[in-house]
Formats: C-alpha cells, structure tokens, sequence
C-alpha cells in the first residue's frame, strides 16, 4: 500500500465521519468508519518528517492551513456538533505531534552523539516534553487533544520497528477507550469506536514505503472546503 492510497482511505473514511452530522444528526455507523481517518494522518505525519527536505517549511505549511481551516472547522463544529464549545482543529493536532517530533529528533542528534550516554537521554527528555506538548494541546481543546499527540510521536518513535508500533498503537486504543468504558460504565458505542479506531492500524501496516500518486495540497485543501460544503448543504 502506498501513501497515495492511506491518503484517499483517510480522505474518504474522514467525509464520511463528517457527513454523518448533518445527515444522521448526531452518532452512527459512519462514525466509527471515520475513526480509521486520524491515526493514518498521525502517520502520514510521522514519514512526512522522514522525507520532508525542509521541516520548517513543512511546520509552516500546517501552521497555515490550521488557521485557513478553523473558521470552517469552527462553524461546522458549532452548527452540527456542539455549539457551546470552542476548539481547535486536527491541523494544530498535528502541528504539535510534528514539532514534538523535530524537537525528539534534534535531542537524539545532540544528545544521542555523546558516548557517555548510557542512559538514553534523549529519549527520556524527548518523551517529557511530548507529554508537555500533548498536554498543551489538550489545554487548547485541539481535535483529539493529548492522545492525538502522542500517537503521531509514537508512529515516529516505533518508525524501524512496526511490531512495537502495532502493539504500542493497539495499547493506546485499549487505554483510551478502555478508561472510558470503565468510568462510564460499558456501552456498545464506545466498544465500537474503539474497535474501528483500532483497525485503522491494519491499512498503516500494509504500507510500503512508497509514495505513489502526490496529491499533497488536494489532501491540505479538502478538509477546510468539505466542512465549508456541508455547512452551506445543510
């Protein structure tokens, strides 16, 4: 499988999530198709840094579209979703996971060249100020908060071994949903959603590292333009 082709299931999976607001008004099947969309973005994040040729740039571009997006993102969110909160879309999401992905990156580098470093402490400090990005994006109610950081950092972190990402993904999956059917009791909902979000780990191990088909600005600007549609739609 190519990054073209997790792009379109994203793409797809992601509108059918969406649509299911305005048509269905509220939870339904097509929600839990849409949960697969957000861990392969997460992941298309990850080897976005590994091949990008000027990280900066790529910041920027995201930077860019998460201010594009949000008017969109912010009345379709208030039209279909909630209208009494505020929050800021995936793009910031994934902005975070990105720069907590750079700055790791530049602790191996300076840290990791060291001899002396028994300890990995790069690792250690790259994982503390993480959580400390994730936490911040949780503070500014970004879409998928937290977890959603920590996921695009554990796609890069477990990058040359995907049997520790499967598993540490699947790990996640059980700890997020499994809090929720512990503190609210079970429900066949939530045990679904956990279960689609989940599976969406079976397409990112289908990948082979090949690009195919570039549709980089396509995927950029379909998120704002579908939300602006459906708003103005319905």
């Amino acid at each position: 499988m190519t990054s073209f082709s997790l792009k379109i299931i994203a793409l797809i999976t992601m509108f059918l999530d969406h649509i299911s607001y305005p048509i269905f008004g509220g939870f339904s099947y097509l929600n839990l198709i849409g949960r697969i969309a957000f861990p392969i973005f997460a992941f298309q994040i990850s080897e976005g840094f590994i091949h990008t040729k000027n990280v900066k740039k790529y910041m920027l571009r995201l930077l860019l579209f998460a201010f594009i997006s949000q008017i969109p993102f912010q009345l379709f969110h208030f039209k279909f979703v909630n209208p009494n909160s505020i929050s800021l879309n995936v793009f910031f999401t994934l902005l975070f996971g990105l720069i907590a992905i750079w700055i790791y990156d530049c602790l191996k580098k300076s840290i990791g060249k060291s001899e002396k470093n028994k300890f990995h402490l790069e690792i250690i400090v790259g994982l503390i100020i993480t959580c400390l990005i994730a936490y911040i994006a949780e503070l500014l109610h970004t879409d998928y908060g937290f977890l959603g950081v920590i996921i695009v950092f554990m796609f890069y972190f477990f990058k040359e071994d995907k049997i520790a990402m499967i598993i540490s993904f699947i790990a996640l999956c059980v700890i997020k949903y499994g809090y929720r059917l512990i503190v609210y009791g079970f429900n066949m909902p939530t045990l679904l959603l956990g279960l689609f979000t989940t599976s969406s780990i079976i397409f990112i191990s289908l990948y082979k590292g090949k690009q195919g088909k570039k549709i980089k600005y396509l995927l950029y600007f379909f998120y704002p333009v579908h939300l602006l549609l459906l708003y103005f739609i319905f």
